[in-house]
C-alpha cells in the first residue's frame, strides 16, 4: 500500500477542515488543490476513512488523462456503483442514463438535463445512508463529466451527499470555473517534513538528509522518493538529480522514476506501458465506459522498486502516482508505444471509440481497414457531441487511407465538422491539405471558406457564387467519392439563398439542384421547399418533415438543426423545442457553436411565438453574447433582429428601433435579405404598437404589396395580419380585403397552423357582412393549435371586440375584449393591453385588472390546464415540467387568485379560462 495514503504526518489544519466537512449537516462540496505529490491523495483517503467511520457510503473515482476526451468517461466511474438505483428513477431520467452508458444511441443530453438526473440518482442512493463522492485527479475529467459534477456540486445543499475533488494547482482544470469551495493543500512545514522523513527513512545517512530536505521543499512525495535514489548515487554525489535553474520538482521526480523504469526487464516495461496508455489509475482500479480497463499482470518487479502499488479492494496493480504513469509513456520508444496501442486495440475490439483511439496510435502504414474503423468511430462520436474527437479521428483516417480519393473525402469530412465547430483556421488547414486540382479549389476548401465568409462576415453574394461554381464543376466532373461533398455544397447553397431571400437566387438554385437529379437527398429538398417560399412550395412539406424527424437519432446534429429551421418556417417548431433545449448546452461545450447559435435562435423564436417572452429575451441575449464572443457577425445581427422583434411586440419601441437600425445598416449593403426583411417587420410592429398606422402600412407594403406575396420573402406571409390591420386603420379597407383574400386563395391555412390562424383572422377583420365575419372568427377560434400563438390570437380577439361594439353594441364586445386584454397583460404587450382596456371602458366595463392579471404566463397556463381537470402529472407532460414544479406553480397561484382549492380555479380564471383547452406555449403547434 502507498505509505502516502497510510499515515498522515502533520496536516492539522487540513484534518480539522475535513473533519468539519464530514460532520456538517446536509450536503456540500469541497476542492482540495495543490501541486503534484503534495499529499492530496492521502487527504482524500483520510476523508474517505472518516466518512466510512461515520457510516457513509463512499464512492471513489479518478480522472485519467487517456480518457479526458471521452464524453462521460469520468462520470461513468461515479455512477457505476450506483447503477442499481437507476431503475428506480422515472422513464425520462432512465433514458438520460441509457445514453450516457451507451445503451441507447439517442442524442447526448444537455449538461442541465444530465445533472438534474444525477441529482435525482444521488438523492435515491443517499436515502438510506449518507453518501460521500471522492474524486481524485479531477483535472483529467472529461468536459461533460466535469460540468455535470460542478453543476451538481453547487446544488447539494439540503441533501445527504457530499463531494470532494482533488486537483493539481499546476494544471488547468474544467473544475476551475465550477465555483466550489477550495481548500489549498500546501507543502509540509520543516518540522513535519523531518517527521515524515524519519518515519519512512529512519537512520538516513547524515550527508544525504539535508539534501533531501532541501530538494523536497516540503513535498511529501519527494520526501519519500528521493532518499533511495540519492543513497544509491552517494558515490557520485546527489548532483546527478536534475536540480535548480528553475527545473520544477515534478520534472525532477520524473527523472527519478525514469531511472527505475529503465532498470526493469523488457516484458515488465511493456506491461506498464499498456497499463499507462489505457489510463490505469493510481491508487485504485477504475472502470472504463463499458467495462474494466487493462489489468497489469506479472509486474511484481515494478512493485518491488516502488513504481506500482496493490489496490486494496481489487488486488490489481495500480500506479503509485500519476507521475509514474506519465513517465512510463515518456520513456518508451515510438515502436514500443505502437505495439502497446495495438495490443489494447485488440483488447477493445467491441468498443468502437476506444478501439479507434488505440488503432489511430498503433498504425504506421496506410490501412483502409483501420481508416474505416476510425471513420465509423468519428460518426458515432459526432452524433453524441464529440466533434473534436471526430476531427482528430477523421484526420488520422485520411493519413491512413490507401487511395487519394478516400483521403480527400475524409479530409473533407474533417474540414466540414471543423467548420461546424467554429474552428475556421483548422477547417481551412484541413481543406487545403488536399492539393488544388486542375487549378481549381477542391470542393472541401470551398465548403470551409464559404461557411467562414458567410457566418463571420455575412458575405452572402460571394459565398453563393463560390458554391454555385463549385457545384457546377462537380456536377460536370464528379469523380469518385464526390457525393458527400456535393450534398454539403447543395445544403450550403440553400443556406446562402435563405439569407439572400432573393427570388432570382432561389430560382438559380432550384435549376441547378434540378440538374443533379436523384443525387440530391430528401433532406436537402425539404430545406429547399421550406426555406425558400412556403406560400408557393410549403404545401405538403409538413408530412415530409415529420417523416424526416422520425429518424432524428440517426442524423448529424446540423441536419437536425436544419430540419428545425424548416419547422420554424412551417410554424411547427414547438414539439422540437425540448430537443433543442437539451442539446444546445452540449453543442456549446463541444465547440459546435454554429449549430448552437442557430439552436438558440430557434428556441427564442418558439418562446416568442408561444408567449414565453421573458424566457425568449434571456435566450436572445445568450445567443447574442455567444455570437459576439465567437466573432460571428451574421449570427450576432440575427440575434439582434429577433430581439428587436420581441421589443416591438412588447411596446419597447425605442429599443426596437435602435436594434432595427443596427441590423438594417449592417445587412442591407451585404444583401442579407433575410435580416432586412425582419428589420422592416420590426418597423411595422413598432409602428403598430405606437398606433402609428400610416407608418406601419408603409413598412408593411415595403415587404410585400397588398393582394400578393412577394416571392421568396419569408416575412411576406408572416406579416399578413400586420398589413391588414394597418390598412384597415388607415381607411384602406379595399387593400386589406384584397390581401386577406389573397392569403385564402394561396392556400395558406393548409401550410401552417399560424398562417391558418392569421388568415382566418384577416378574413374576419375584413369581411363585408357580419355573418361572414362571425364565421371566419369562429374558424380562427376553433383551430386546435391557436393557443400556441397567443399574441396573434389576442390581436384577432381585440379586432373582433372592436367590430362587435360597432355592429352589435358594447355588451356583445366585452368577452372578446376582456380575453384580449388579459392575454396582452400576461404577455407583457403593454400598448396592446392599454388599447384593449380602453376599448373595454368604451364598452362600459370597469378597467380594473382581472384577478388573474397578476399571474405570469407560465402560472396562468398551468392554472388553466388545472382548471380543465388535468392532474399535475398530465400538466407536466404538456408543458415539459416535473409534477413537483407544477405543484409549486399552483402553490403560488392560489393566493394570487384569492382561492384555496383546485375546484375554485375555473371561476377565478373566468368561465373560459385561457389555456384550459390548450397545450400551452411549450407544446407549440
Amino acid at each position: 500500500m502507498d505509505p502516502l495514503v497510510g499515515v498522515l504526518v502533520g496536516r492539522q489544519r487540513e484534518r480539522e477542515a475535513l473533519s468539519s466537512f464530514v460532520g456538517a449537516a446536509g450536503g456540500r462540496s469541497l476542492v482540495l488543490k495543490g501541486e503534484s505529490g503534495v499529499g492530496k491523495s492521502a487527504l482524500l483517503q483520510h476523508i474517505a476513512d472518516l466518512a466510512a467511520g461515520e457510516d457513509h457510503q463512499v464512492v471513489r473515482a479518478a480522472g485519467v488523462e487517456a480518457e479526458s476526451d471521452f464524453a462521460f468517461a469520468g462520470l461513468h466511474q461515479f455512477l457505476h456503483p450506483l447503477l442499481p438505483h437507476v431503475e428506480r428513477l422515472d422513464a425520462g431520467r432512465r433514458a438520460v442514463f441509457d445514453v450516457v452508458f451507451g445503451r441507447d444511441e439517442g442524442p447526448a443530453p444537455s449538461v442541465m438535463a444530465l445533472a438534474i438526473a444525477v441529482l435525482d440518482l444521488l438523492a435515491l442512493a443517499s436515502s438510506q445512508k449518507p453518501l460521500l463522492l471522492v474524486l481524485d485527479d479531477g483535472h483529467w475529467f472529461d468536459a461533460a463529466s466535469a460540468e455535470v459534477c460542478g453543476f451538481a456540486g453547487r446544488r447539494l445543499t439540503g441533501s445527504s451527499v457530499k463531494l470532494v475533488v482533488g486537483l493539481r494547482s499546476d494544471l488547468p482544470s474544467r473544475f476551475d470555473t465550477a465555483a466550489l469551495p477550495v481548500l489549498d493543500v500546501t507543502a509540509l512545514s520543516e518540522a513535519d517534513s523531518e517527521a515524515l522523513l524519519d518515519l519512512h527513512h529512519p537512520g538516513l545517512d547524515a550527508r544525504i538528509r539535508p539534501v533531501v530536505l532541501a530538494e523536497a521543499q516540503g513535498n511529501p512525495l519527494a520526501l519519500l522518493e528521493l532518499p533511495p535514489f540519492l543513497g544509491s548515487r552517494s558515490a557520485t554525489g546527489p548532483g546527478e538529480l536534475p536540480r535548480g535553474h528553475g527545473v520544477p520538482l515534478p520534472r525532477r521526480l520524473e527523472y527519478l522514476y525514469g531511472t527505475r523504469i529503465a532498470a526493469l526487464s523488457a516484458p515488465v516495461r511493456a506491461e506498464l506501458l499498456r497499463g499507462a496508455l489505457d489510463g490505469v489509475g493510481s491508487g485504485r482500479a477504475a472502470h472504463t465506459t463499458r467495462g474494466t480497463r487493462y489489468r497489469m499482470t506479472d509486474a511484481d518487479e515494478a512493485a518491488a522498486c516502488g513504481l506500482l502499488d496493490i489496490d486494496r479492494s481489487s488486488g490489481d496493480f495500480v500506479f503509485r502516482h500519476p507521475l509514474v504513469r506519465s513517465t512510463v509513456v515518456q520513456t518508451a520508444t515510438p515502436n514500443e508505444r505502437r505495439e502497446a496501442h495495438a495490443a489494447l486495440a485488440r483488447m477493445y475490439r467491441d468498443d468502437l471509440e476506444r478501439r479507434a483511439t488505440h488503432l489511430a496510435a498503433s498504425a504506421v502504414d496506410p490501412s483502409e481497414q483501420v481508416a474505416a474503423e476510425l471513420e465509423a468511430a468519428a460518426r458515432s462520436t459526432t452524433r453524441r457531441g464529440g466533434a473534436l474527437a471526430a476531427i482528430a479521428w477523421l484526420t488520422r483516417a485520411a493519413e491512413l487511407s490507401e487511395s487519394r480519393e478516400e483521403r480527400s473525402r475524409r479530409l473533407a469530412d474533417a474540414a466540414f465538422i471543423a467548420g461546424q465547430a467554429a474552428l475556421p483556421d483548422q477547417a481551412r488547414r484541413l481543406a487545403r491539405a488536399d492539393p488544388v486540382q486542375d487549378g481549381r479549389d477542391v470542393p472541401a476548401s470551398v465548403v470551409a471558406s464559404a461557411y467562414e465568409a458567410l457566418y463571420r462576415d455575412g458575405e452572402v453574394r460571394s459565398s453563393r457564387r463560390q458554391v454555385v461554381a463549385a457545384l457546377e464543376a462537380l456536377r460536370d466532373d464528379p469523380g469518385p467519392g464526390a457525393g458527400e461533398v456535393e450534398v454539403r455544397l447543395v445544403n450550403l447553397l440553400m443556406v446562402t439563398c435563405q439569407y439572400a431571400a432573393d427570388a432570382v437566387a432561389w430560382q438559380q438554385a432550384r435549376d441547378l439542384v434540378g440538374t443533379l437529379g436523384e443525387r440530391v437527398p430528401v433532406l436537402s429538398l425539404i430545406y429547399r421547399d421550406a426555406w425558400s417560399d412556403v406560400v408557393r412550395h410549403g404545401a405538403g412539406v409538413r408530412r415530409r418533415l415529420d417523416r424526416a424527424f422520425a429518424g432524428r437519432a440517426l442524423l448529424d446534429p446540423w441536419d437536425v438543426v436544419r430540419l428545425s429551421v424548416a419547422a420554424y418556417h412551417l410554424d411547427v417548431l414547438g414539439p422540437h423545442r425540448p430537443y433543442l433545449q437539451r442539446s444546445v448546452d452540449r453543442e456549446v461545450e463541444t465547440g459546435v457553436t454554429a449549430a448552437a447559435m442557430t439552436m438558440l435562435h430557434l428556441i427564442m423564436l418558439d418562446q416568442t411565438a408561444s408567449g414565453a417572452w421573458e424566457e425568449a429575451e434571456r435566450t436572445g441575449v445568450r445567443g447574442l453574447d455567444l455570437a459576439v464572443e465567437r466573432d460571428h457577425a451574421l449570427f450576432a445581427y440575427h440575434s439582434r433582429a429577433y430581439l428587436a422583434q420581441l421589443a416591438a411586440m412588447r411596446g419597447q419601441v425605442e429599443r426596437a428601433r435602435e436594434l432595427q437600425t443596427a441590423v438594417d445598416a449592417w445587412a442591407r449593403p451585404r444583401g442579407v435579405g433575410f435580416l432586412t426583411q425582419i428589420a422592416d417587420a420590426v418597423g411595422t410592429m413598432a409602428a403598430l404598437s405606437e398606433g402609428d398606422y400610416e407608418a406601419a402600412y408603409l413598412y408593411a407594403i415595403g415587404i410585400t404589396a397588398p393582394g400578393s406575396f412577394e416571392p421568396c420573402a419569408h416575412q411576406a406571409s408572416r406579416t399578413l395580419l400586420d398589413l391588414v390591420e394597418a390598412a384597415l386603420h388607415t381607411g384602406r379597407a379595399e387593400q386589406a380585403r384584397r390581401h386577406a383574400l389573397a392569403a385564402q386563395e394561396a392556400g395558406l391555412p393548409a401550410v401552417s397552423p399560424r398562417l391558418a390562424l392569421i388568415t382566418y383572422g384577416a378574413l374576419a377583420m375584413t369581411a363585408e357582412d357580419e355573418q361572414d365575419a362571425t364565421a371566419q372568427y369562429e374558424r380562427a377560434e376553433s383551430l386546435a393549435d391557436n393557443a400556441g400563438f397567443p399574441f396573434e390570437l389576442a390581436r384577432i380577439r381585440l379586432a373582433r371586440g372592436i367590430r362587435l361594439r360597432h355592429a352589435q353594441g358594447p355588451k356583445a364586445a366585452r368577452q372578446a375584449l376582456t380575453r384580449a386584454a388579459e392575454a396582452f397583460e400576461r404577455l407583457g404587450a403593454t400598448p396592446w393591453a392599454n388599447r384593449a382596456r380602453a376599448e373595454l371602458r368604451v364598452s362600459g366595463m370597469s378597467t380594473r385588472p382581472s384577478s388573474a392579471a397578476g399571474l405570469t404566463w407560465q402560472e396562468h397556463r398551468i392554472a388553466g390546464l388545472a382548471a380543465s381537470g388535468l392532474t399535475n402529472k398530465e400538466i407536466g407532460e404538456r408543458v415539459h415540467l416535473s409534477p413537483r414544479t407544477v405543484s409549486s406553480h399552483l402553490y403560488r397561484v392560489f393566493p394570487k387568485l384569492g382561492i384555496t382549492t383546485r375546484a375554485a380555479l375555473r371561476d377565478a380564471l373566468g368561465n373560459a379560462p385561457e389555456g384550459s383547452d390548450t397545450r400551452g406555449p411549450a407544446d407549440g403547434a
